[in-house]
């Protein structure tokens, strides 16, 4: 394990050629002003030539295949990359405090990795933290949009490559020889006559007293010994040993146990609570309070918390959409859907519209946050993914300045977007300042499902004109409930919008819309808008915001339109693809996975496929629609068909771990085979029926494909794409394809089993329910 981590002796300015090109990139950074080498960096993202098209009736680039939202978060980001640095210590070992949170995808096994190879030190002399709220960092403190890697590749790597210039210099400066006779190698700068000098020994020495612009070359590729190949995480010892510190095993003096009360609908308000006194008489408890959305109570443990919130007693107030339920959030979508601006050919066109539920976006863990609230300062520990804009806003609920709120980010046990939001920080803020003392705040996982941040409920209408076996023009009406964007990325649109090529006011959304969009096929006359109801729901934007939704609304109907031009999926998605990329993805997929195998009645294959973040993937399923699968006895349960095998074949660009790649497929197509086939949430009165993960149905074990197979294609760039959210709409796309072709009926509502309630809700009040003291006798 260690050969494999080591990298061969590194000159310290030898250029690097790879067939007569020099390829070693020349990057700015300065350094900073500290005791010990401390370096930042200077970038400016490139800029990505728009797909060329070759069919018969090509369709002219969309704004996301000039610009993306990741170009944008890119361009938002630059003016503070320079504040990014490495530090160098004393021991020798190098620390990097990463201005993005780390809530199980990788990032800082990733970031680890860059610190390695460019400043040729072993994985295991790096340490990573996650950086506290940095205001002066601006719009480059944000976790979302697959942008992690992306923004980050060069300004790690030119930190670093500098950090190891400049000990070479300092070595060769103290030994009278020329920097070029230097090497390092294992965290050892090594000169003539066998001299060697450890990182650490140079650290102070290599110290700037002012901050100052400096230049290093980057590696290239050819001498990479640890970017490319596969690494565990660098926590994995610790997240399975138990010892890995999330946001509920913080200890902070005197946080005790917190939990609240709440409405009986969404956003509902306190209007008199009848019990406050038995409550605060109740064994454990020692403070109750009435907040803005319930009765928040403190207690000695959460047990008792639990047992408190039994018996609260509370008239409520409305909240924000109590009258609304599936069927008449479905009515205002209708209603709002904007019209066709091409009319049907008759015989000739295909019209489609497909309807995709609330869905949850709760993390396995549930939603948590300290905070110690005084007079004149406060400080907060949670999971967040957008720090800055939690600093200000809790800031600013508590009447205090911006520099009196400390804000800690916290390893966070999933997000899928849910900590874009900070929440559950404000309510942890506004409890520990009513009741004055420190909290540590837990939702449960009811909180979680029915007062928590879901994804919309959404229609997307296609319509498609034909003609002589061409595609003349391809429309799509995406309308959507409201997405909340008041996280951070409507901010960081108001700060670039002079910039963006997008044509017209659009909204934030809107522009994150056309910005993350666009068909990968020629089909003449492409338009793809979206629309936007403004009801009152707890949204946002889960795991690849609208792509899943969009792409399997138009990937159904590429189906379609094979059958109607009599040719097979894969043929017909070759001859219309536009990007390079994906045809070779496709082409991949196909020829691995088998298409057009025979398969038993009821089983069918499906193909999907997405271009996104500057990557592209192809996925391959099979399932199983045979009525000894659908319906197998499942407790409290639909089970429902069967995805029996995956196979995704994706191309990142350029591949930094591709057992962390992996893991990010694999994931993605988890969510996607819920979202196709189970998960969904019931909107009834103004709240979810779901109220645990009992209720709703994430891909389970009877569902998940024992065959997953994920093949990583040869690197077609030197930067990597965005991956976290890259496999979730082709995955989704080719599980409903493979449903209608092995059912024979295309579907339109998703996910399928919807209609069908597998479970006997919970009652709304109380809001948290009693836990279950009979867990095992339901095992099975």
């Amino acid at each position: 394990m260690a050969e494999h981590r080591r990298s061969p002796h590194h000159p310290a300015e030898s250029p690097a050629d790879e067939g007569g090109r020099v390829t070693r990139r020349r990057v700015l950074g300065y350094l900073i002003a500290a005791p010990t080498l401390a370096v930042g960096v200077s970038w400016i993202a490139d800029s990505t030539d728009p797909r060329k098209a070759d069919a018969a009736v090509p369709s002219l680039p969309q704004p996301e295949d000039i610009f993306d939202l990741g170009d944008l978060q890119n361009l938002a980001a630059a003016p503070t990359s320079g504040l990014i640095s490495v530090e160098l210590k004393t021991d020798g070992t190098a620390f990097f405090a990463v201005p993005r949170a780390e809530v199980g995808q990788g990032v800082t096994t990733a970031i680890a990795m860059m610190v390695a190879e460019e400043l040729d030190l072993p994985m295991d002399k790096i340490t990573i933290g996650l950086a506290d709220a940095r205001p002066e960092l601006l719009m480059n403190q944000l976790t979302g949009g697959s942008n992690s890697m992306r923004s980050m590749y060069i300004p790690v790597r030119t930190a670093a490559a500098i950090a190891r210039q400049r000990l070479v210099e300092t070595a060769a400066a103290q030994w009278g020889v020329s920097a070029s006779q230097l090497a390092t190698h294992d965290g050892v700068v090594s000169g003539p006559s066998g001299r060697t000098a450890t990182y650490g020994s140079l650290a102070r020495a290599a110290a700037s007293s002012q901050t100052i612009t400096v230049s290093a070359h980057l590696k290239s590729k050819s001498q990479f010994t640890v970017l490319g190949r596969p690494h565990n995480r660098v926590d994995a010892l610790d997240i399975v040993t138990g010892s890995k510190q999330f946001g509920m095993d913080m200890q902070v003096p005197n946080a005790k146990p917190t939990m609240v009360a709440r409405p009986p609908t969404i956003n509902g308000t306190v209007k008199s609570v009848h019990n406050l006194a038995a409550v605060r008489a109740m064994p454990g408890i020692t403070d109750v309070v009435a907040i803005t959305h319930g009765v928040a109570i403190r207690g000695e443990t959460f047990g008792q918390c639990i047992d408190a919130i039994q018996v609260v007693d509370a008239t409520w107030g409305p909240g924000t959409v109590d009258a609304e339920s599936d069927a008449t959030v479905l009515a205002k979508l209708r209603a709002a859907q904007l019209p066709m601006a091409v009319p049907p050919l008759l015989s000739s066109t295909i019209d489609a519209e497909f309807v995709f539920a609330f869905a949850s976006n709760s993390p396995l863990e549930p939603d948590c946050a300290i905070a110690d609230v005084r007079p004149d300062k406060a400080e907060i520990w949670s999971s967040l993914k957008v720090p800055i804009v939690a600093q200000e806003d809790i800031a600013k609920q508590l009447g205090l300045p911006i520099d009196a709120v400390k804000v800690h980010v916290i390893q966070g046990g999933g997000s899928f977007g849910r900590h874009l939001f900070h929440d559950v920080a404000a309510e942890a803020a506004e409890i520990s300042q009513k009741m004055g003392k420190p909290v540590k705040l837990s939702w449960s996982r009811t909180d979680n499902f029915r007062q928590g941040r879901v994804h919309p409920m959404c229609t997307s209408r296609v319509r498609v004109n034909y003609l002589a076996g061409n595609v003349l023009s391809y429309e799509q009406r995406h309308t959507s409930v409201q997405t909340d964007f008041g996280h951070g990325l409507g901010e960081m649109i108001t700060s670039t919008a002079a910039h963006l090529p997008v044509g017209g006011n659009l909204s934030f959304a809107e522009t994150i819309f056309a910005l993350s969009q666009s068909s990968p096929y020629n089909f003449g006359v492409t338009t793809q808008l979206l629309n936007e109801v403004p009801l009152k729901f707890n949204t946002g934007s889960m795991r690849n915001i609208y792509s899943p939704n969009v792409v399997c609304a138009e990937e159904l109907v590429v189906d379609r339109l094979a059958a109607k031009l009599g040719q097979d999926p894969v043929r017909f998605r070759r001859n219309f693809l536009k990007d390079q990329r994906l045809l070779a993805v496709l082409n991949k997929a196909a020829e691995v996975g088998q298409w057009g195998k025979a398969m038993p009645k009821g089983t069918a294959q499906g193909v999907g496929l997405h271009a996104e973040y500057r990557g592209a993937v192809a996925t391959l399923v099979e399932i199983d629609c045979r009525p000894e699968t659908v319906n197998r006895p499942i407790r409290h349960g639909v089970s429902g068909p069967r995805v029996t095998k995956a196979l995704i074949v994706v191309d990142p660009g350029f591949c930094i771990n591709p057992r962390g790649l992996e893991a990010q497929m694999i994931g993605g197509l988890q969510d996607a085979i819920a979202l196709a086939l189970t998960s969904s949430l019931h909107i009834k009165n103004g709240i979810p029926l779901e109220g645990s993960w009992d209720d709703y149905f994430y891909t389970r074990e009877w569902n998940t494909p024992p065959d997953v197979q994920v093949v990583i294609m040869p690197n077609t760039s030197d930067s990597p794409s965005g991956a976290g959210e890259l496999a979730v709409a082709p995955a989704f796309a080719a599980v409903a394809c493979a449903y209608a072709r092995a059912t024979g009926t295309m579907p339109t509502y998703f996910p399928i089993n919807h209609g069908t309630l597998g479970f006997e809700p919970l009652p709304l009040e109380p809001s948290t329910p009693q836990s279950p003291t009979d867990g095992l006798d339901h095992t099975f």
